[in-house]
């Protein structure tokens, strides 16, 4: 099986597996990480699929507070 190799930075490479190993990825809007949750947020927006065939839920968050990304995970998980 031949594979498709591409070149990317570090950020789209972990944003890439990010998005395809979780079903919440909650991301904080700063840089230089912000364009890691444009990805994902991008990804989930085109209805693009993880490996589990589900589409995460993306949650941008304002704080950066441990209880917020708690409460995140939480509501993501009874929903």
């Amino acid at each position: 099986m031949d594979r498709k190799k591409v070149t990317i930075d570090g950020n789209e490479a972990a944003a890439y597996t990010a998005f395809h190993t979780n079903e919440v990825i909650a991301i904080y809007p700063i840089t230089p990480s912000s364009n890691m949750g444009e990805w994902c947020d991008a990804w989930s927006a085109i209805d693009k699929k993880n490996i589990w065939g589900t589409i995460p839920s993306v949650s941008e968050l304002q704080s950066e507070g441990e209880l917020r990304e708690v409460f995140t995970v939480h509501y993501n998980q009874v929903l």
